[in-house]
C-alpha cells in the first residue's frame, strides 16, 4: 500500500553515509567495551576480595581507565542507538522509539553503577577487603539490571531490521533471537549465582554478541540498500 510521510533527513544526507557512521560508532562501542571487559577480567578475581584489592592497588591507573572505558562505551552506545533510530524510523517510528527508549533507560543505570567500581578502588586503597567485596557484589548486580535492557532493545531493533527491506532479514532474525542472551544472563546471575561464570554457559549470549557484531560490520562495510531506504522514506511500502 502507499502511505504519505515526510522526507527523513539524515546526518550526511545519504543513508549510506549515515549507516556507515552508525557502524563506526558501533565499533567504538565494541572497542571501549572490550577494553573495559579486559581490565575487569585481568584485575577482578571473582569471590576473592583480597586478591582483587591487591590487583586494583597495584594497577590503579589501569582500573581507572577501565571505569572511563565503561562510561565512554555507554555514551557511544547512546549515539549508536540514536543513529539507528534515525535510520530505521522509516520502517516503523513507534518501534524505533521503543528501541531508543530502552537504550535511554539502560545508559544511566550502567553509568551510575560505575560508582560501585569507584567504591572498589577507594576501599582497596584503604585495605578494606569487606567493603571491596560489598562494592563488587553491588556492581555485579547493577550490571545484571542493566543487562535486562541490553537484551530488550535488541528485539525491536531486530524486528525493524527484519521488516526494513534495506538490510538483510537474517540480521533481524539473529538480533531477535540474540535478545534472549542478556535476559537469560540476568536470570542466571540473579537466581543461580555462579552459573554465568563463562560465556559458554549461555549459548544465547554467544548469539547475542555475534548478532551485534554482524550488524555493526554490515553497516560499516555494506551500509544499506539506498533505493529501498529511499522508497521507505517516501512512504512506499509493500504489504
Amino acid at each position: 500500500m502507499i502511505s504519505s510521510t515526510h522526507r527523513v533527513e539524515l546526518i550526511g544526507g545519504s543513508p549510506l553515509v549515515h549507516a556507515r557512521l552508525a557502524g563506526f560508532t558501533g565499533l567504538v562501542v565494541l572497542a571501549t567495551g572490550s577494553f573495559a571487559g579486559m581490565v575487569a577480567s585481568r584485575l577482578i578475581v571473582r569471590d576473592d576480595a583480597m586478591a582483587t584489592a591487591s590487583n586494583v592497588v597495584a594497577s590503579e591507573s589501569l582500573f581507572r581507565l577501565g571505569i572511563v572505558g565503561s562510561l565512554v562505551m555507554m555514551l557511544a552506545w547512546m549515539v549508536y542507538a540514536l543513529l539507528l533510530y534515525r535510520l530505521l524510523r522509516v520502517v516503523n517510528k513507534s518501534s524505533a522509539m521503543t528501541m531508543f527508549g530502552l537504550v535511554l533507560v539502560s545508559v544511566p543505570i550502567y553509568m551510575l553503577n560505575q560508582v560501585n567500581m569507584f567504591g572498589v578502588l577507594l576501599a582497596a586503597s584503604d585495605h578494606l577487603n569487606g567493603q571491596v567485596k560489598l562494592f563488587l557484589a553491588l556492581g555485579r548486580f547493577g550490571s545484571l539490571i542493566a543487562a535486562i535492557f541490553f537484551g530488550l532493545w535488541l528485539y525491536p531493533l531486530g524486528l525493524l531490521v527484519y521488516k526494513s527491506s534495506f538490510l538483510p532479514r537474517f540480521l533481524g532474525l539473529l538480533l531477535m533471537f540474540g535478545s534472549l542472551g542478556y535476559l537469560i544472563l540476568f536470570v542466571q546471575g540473579s537466581l543461580f549465582p555462579a552459573s554465568e561464570h563463562t560465556l559458554w554457559t549461555n549459548p544465547f549470549l554467544v548469539l547475542t554478541h555475534l548478532s551485534e557484531l554482524a550488524l555493526l560490520l554490515w553497516l560499516l562495510v555494506k551500509g544499506v540498500n539506498v533505493d529501498r531506504w529511499d522508497e521507505r522514506a517516501h512512504g512506499v511500502t509493500t504489504s
